[in-house]
């Protein structure tokens, strides 16, 4: 059995992945696709994915792309260490979770990415990032509201996976850019420990965006 998971660094929908696969445990290769050398444009991953973006898998000649249809393909065909609870109402609440994370979570950090990192100063739209940071702030004051215990759903699990790099990226902004995106001493406590708990997870080195650690 063989597993191949392609990425790039930085894409949260890949980092999602990532924690799922670490949380799983299941066996895998980790290939690095370079954005800056068009590498999901190459007629070789083409070939697993036609439309050309991370993540995707090959998973025993089976390709796959989209995080939640591999998501959901990774709890179907390894179901140790279920990401998903059992109950079918706990289910369609951390089903509903991801995709406010998709939705909601992301439009706020990709566009406090865009000003922070993909501007210069010059080209950088203060009120659009003052709009971003109000709507991630409104977003971390509803996942607090979730966190009743150490995790958003429960136990940890996909809720956790899918909200994290997004939260992760709004401070990764606030870092390259103050003023631009949300540092975690102004996030809710809850938030703020919610975090902690994620990176004191064995795993959770493995999945940092290789680029950050340089």
């Amino acid at each position: 059995m063989s597993l191949t998971f392609f990425f790039g660094s930085g894409s949260p929908y890949a980092w999602k992945v990532w924690l799922a696969l670490e949380h799983k445990g299941i066996p895998f290769e980790a290939k690095r696709l370079s954005f800056d050398n068009n590498d999901t444009k190459t007629p070789e991953f083409l070939a697993i994915n036609p439309r050309g973006r991370v993540p995707a898998i090959l998973d025993d000649g089976f390709a796959l792309w989209e995080s939640s249809a591999i998501i959901e393909y990774l709890e179907e065909r390894y179901p140790a260490k279920p990401l998903l609870p059992k109950d079918v109402k706990a289910r369609a609440i951390v089903r509903r979770m991801v995709n406010e994370a998709d939705n909601y979570l992301s439009a706020a950090s990709n566009e406090l990415l865009e000003q922070a990192v993909y501007l210069t100063p010059a080209e950088r739209d203060p009120e659009k990032s003052a709009t971003a940071k109000k709507l991630m702030m409104d977003e971390l004051d509803r996942l607090a509201k979730c966190l009743t215990g150490d995790f958003l759903a429960g136990d940890l699990g996909l809720a956790d996976y899918a909200a994290y790099p997004y939260v992760r990226m709004a401070q990764r902004a606030e870092d390259r850019a103050p003023g631009f995106g949300v540092a975690r001493s102004a996030m809710p406590a809850k938030i703020r420990d919610w975090l902690g708990r994620i990176e004191a997870l064995p795993y959770y080195a493995r999945t940092i965006p290789p680029h950050w650690k340089g």
